[in-house]
């Protein structure tokens, strides 16, 4: 057995989407469109008689750990259903909760790094299958495994990983984001009002183009009601400008894109710039 695998995941920045809910977990997800983006998460893990999993948020600039968190139960349901132990380490430079999908680049990640370091053999695919599974359990998230699995600019038609999903590389020029604070994700999707707001706000079509992704989404954000305060003056600020921005799904944040967009978000707080992705979670190195 190698003595260690490692592989990374790309995040997601979710602009709308719908829940669809099956009578398990490969039926359950969402539709919806999003923006697959290469600040994602790395996963090494390491052979060991029993779990141990830490979530590391990095500084960007001196690669310094700013923030740890020592469990993770999605992560643990997913190597249990895997059949396997051990101890895992995923890390990040983004804020974690802020609606950046990395719950589930984080899965993605240690499900197919733990495949190639047991001999699992398991395909792209099933890897996904499984990360889904684990967010779908622990309402983490809906779809952003499914978008994860590639690149883009994403429109996803159906639930689930082995749903359509359309994708468009029309975005080349970074993104910027500000985060505003933590907008739980459970607490939102186990919410049955909530997501009966979020049903009869969702555009019901894929965009045409980036400019009509950012309206229609800028559109979701106010009428489902997720928006905060914050949020809708940070989106009026944009409007102000001409920036085509929106919330960041689902946190309390937005996003922008843009030559204006980094400037007038610095104003409004501490401003992260984001590349779109060209691909989506692989594996990185297999030692030993």
């Amino acid at each position: 057995m190698p003595s260690f695998a490692t592989a990374f995941s790309p995040g997601h920045l979710s602009g709308y989407f719908r829940p669809v809910y099956g009578t398990d977990p490969a039926q359950t997800g969402s539709l919806g469109a999003g923006i697959v983006i290469q600040e994602g998460v790395t996963s090494t893990i390491w052979p060991s008689d029993k779990t141990e999993i830490s979530v590391e948020r990095l500084d960007p600039v001196s690669g310094c750990m700013v923030e740890i968190v020592p469990a993770s139960p999605p992560i643990h349901y997913l190597l249990e259903r895997m059949g396997v132990t051990g101890t895992v380490r995923t890390e990040c430079c983004l804020p974690i909760g802020a609606g950046f999908g990395l719950s589930a680049a984080a899965l993605l990640s240690t499900a197919t790094a733990a495949s190639a370091l047991f001999g699992l053999s398991l395909a792209p695919a099933e890897c996904a299958a499984l990360a889904h599974e684990a967010e779908i359990v622990h309402r983490t998230g809906l779809g952003d495994v499914a978008a994860c699995m590639g690149g883009g600019r994403d429109c996803r038609k159906g639930p689930g990983i082995r749903a359509e999903i359309e994708r468009t590389f029309d975005i080349r020029e970074p993104l910027c984001a500000v985060i505003f604070g933590p907008l739980p994700s459970p607490e939102v999707l186990g919410s049955p009002e909530a997501m009966a707001r979020v049903i009869r706000a969702f555009p019901g079509r894929c965009p045409v183009d980036a400019r009509d992704f950012f309206s229609l989404s800028r559109r979701f954000a106010v009428e489902s009601g997720l928006a905060t305060p914050q949020v809708v003056e940070a989106l009026s600020a944009c409007d102000e400008k001409g920036v085509p921005a929106t919330m960041t799904m689902l946190g309390n944040g937005v996003f922008a894109y843009g030559d204006e967009a980094f400037p007038l978000l610095t104003c409004l707080g501490e401003a992260l710039v984001l590349h779109p992705a060209d691909a989506g979670g692989h594996l990185l190195e297999v030692g030993g």
